[in-house]
């Protein structure tokens, strides 16, 4: 019996059925200090089409200017102000909406935090008094004892408490170093306390930003299936995972049903391809031109081009129904995934 498994599926271009293509950064558009290949090419072309792109971040240590320029410095086409979307702006409506006008504000953080909340009329100040009406983290590495200490007395005395995001680390050049969500533990383990939280998967930044770009349709295209797919997942809006950061093909074929992205695709260059039906039939998959097989209970490529979008798909529609059906995810050979 063959079985159409995998749910979404177009033989157009991707990118042709959305009004907003939005971006994580770090993994999508580039990883370190260099762009990722061809990232800039399929921007350019996701923007000949006439779709809007937004460059969606957790990251609240830069304000909005400084991460357009660090983009158009890689090579980003036509990139604004405007089109930057950090979970520091979320955070920064949040608290806006949660306090009186011109309220003020404990920040513990940095300018890119310091900024949207300004433009929402709070004032900001750094030690805790009895005139704080609210607490807002975000990361900066600059955050020390002693701000951590007056966001923990300000939350134990019952001040509301918001945190820009919650991703426990953050990648420097020298390796991998504690975000903003290792910070908020501190915080939490001194108070016993929960933040309110903007940033991916918790649904505020979605918001801003399809708020502000008036987008119906959006796609959420990421690296990571914890925040970029889960939050799209949670705010019901199509997603495209893309293996150039931190998941890997292996990492997708691992993913339990609820949980997996709408797409997924080797890099960028996944918006310009169509995408094809998959079917499943005693025990391999078929996308296009490409064919996957399970071999003693490893998914093999048996044809097509490894690193297509039909490679792909019919790799992981084999792997998700084989763990469907067996409660395990198989497999994947070697050569499919380092």
């Amino acid at each position: 019996m063959t079985t159409a498994v995998w749910p979404a599926a177009t033989r157009e271009p991707l990118v042709a059925g959305f009004d907003l293509v939005m971006l994580d950064l770090d993994g999508v558009v580039y990883v370190g200090p260099d762009a990722v290949p061809g990232a800039a090419d399929a921007i350019a072309r996701v923007r000949t089409a006439g779709v809007p792109v937004a460059y969606v971040t957790n990251n609240a240590s830069r304000t909005a200017l400084e991460v357009a320029k660090h983009l158009t410095e890689l090579g980003m086409p036509g990139v604004s102000e405007v089109d930057v979307v950090t979970a520091a702006q979320a955070v920064a409506r949040l608290v806006a909406e949660a306090v009186p006008a011109g309220a003020t504000v404990l920040v513990v953080g940095g300018r890119g935090l310091h900024e949207p909340l300004a433009g929402h009329g709070l004032r900001c100040v750094d030690a805790f008094d009895d005139q704080v009406a609210a607490v807002v983290q975000g990361y900066h590495p600059d955050v020390g004892w002693r701000d951590l200490a007056e966001a923990s007395y300000a939350v134990q005395a019952g001040v509301p408490w918001f945190a820009s995001n919650l991703d426990l680390t953050v990648p420097t050049p020298r390796g991998i170093a504690p975000g903003n969500g290792a910070l908020v533990q501190v915080v939490r383990a001194a108070t016993g306390a929960e933040p309110v939280v903007a940033g991916k998967p918790e649904r505020a930044l979605f918001d801003e930003t399809t708020g502000r770009l008036g987008s119906e349709r959006p796609l959420m295209v990421g690296d990571r299936p914890d925040t970029d797919i889960d939050g799209a997942i949670g705010r019901d809006i199509a997603s495209l995972l893309v293996l150039t950061g931190v998941a890997t093909l292996r990492d997708a074929a691992a993913l339990p049903s609820g949980h997996r992205p709408t797409f997924v695709a080797p890099d960028l260059g996944g918006l310009h391809a169509p995408h094809p039906p998959v079917t499943v039939e005693a025990g391999s998959a078929r996308c296009g031109r490409a064919e996957a097989t399970l071999d003693r209970g490893t998914v093999v490529l048996t044809a097509g081009e490894t690193g297509t979008v039909e490679a792909v798909r019919a790799v992981l529609g084999l792997a998700w129904s084989t763990a469907d059906r067996t409660g395990r995810a198989p497999a994947l050979d070697g050569t499919l995934d380092g």
